[in-house]
């Protein structure tokens, strides 16, 4: 399988919101309500909001065959090289192939600085949780997270450069 890392571009926008959309639904059918995964779909990958991503942060988008298949945002790089991993996701069928891993890959090689990545994981998101950990992430902190009505398990972790 041939993977392309590349930066997103305005015009791979359908195909990132798509993408979020579909592993929201599979990865949280059993931890989250689909109504208030819905509504957070709708308020953070609307098209303007995806306009406001491009602009403010580093977005990653990853292709098999000229389709894009999944994506990584990442904050800017802070002073201290600090980064915030916003969303790592892939359609389901390309979970476990290593293209979370060239993603996260890029970002350590292309964003300047970068000595630490922090991500919020929902604890019962076995996958995520999984994949964080082996690639080196270790938990920093675990809290209650109240997201439109409905309270998380939330673990913050964060990887050294």
């Amino acid at each position: 399988m041939n993977i392309t890392i590349r930066k997103m571009h305005y015009k791979d926008t359908k195909q990132v919101q798509s993408i979020a959309k579909t592993t929201w639904n599979a990865t949280y059918e059993d931890i989250i309500p689909l109504e208030v995964q819905n509504n957070y779909l709708k308020s953070a990958y609307n098209d303007e909001m995806m306009k406001q991503r491009l602009e403010r942060s580093f977005l990653y988008v990853a292709e098999v065959e000229d389709k894009v298949v999944g994506f990584a945002n990442y904050s800017p790089v802070s002073d201290g090289g600090k980064v915030e991993l916003a969303a790592i996701y892939l359609y389901p069928e390309f979970q476990g192939k290593g293209i979370g891993s060239a993603l996260l890959q890029q970002a350590i090689k292309e964003l300047e600085g970068i000595k630490e990545i922090y991500i919020n994981v929902e604890k019962d998101n076995k996958i995520g949780m999984a994949f964080y950990e082996a690639k080196g992430f270790e938990i920093v902190k675990e809290f209650d997270d109240e997201f439109d009505g409905h309270i998380l398990k939330t673990v913050r972790m964060v990887m050294k450069v």
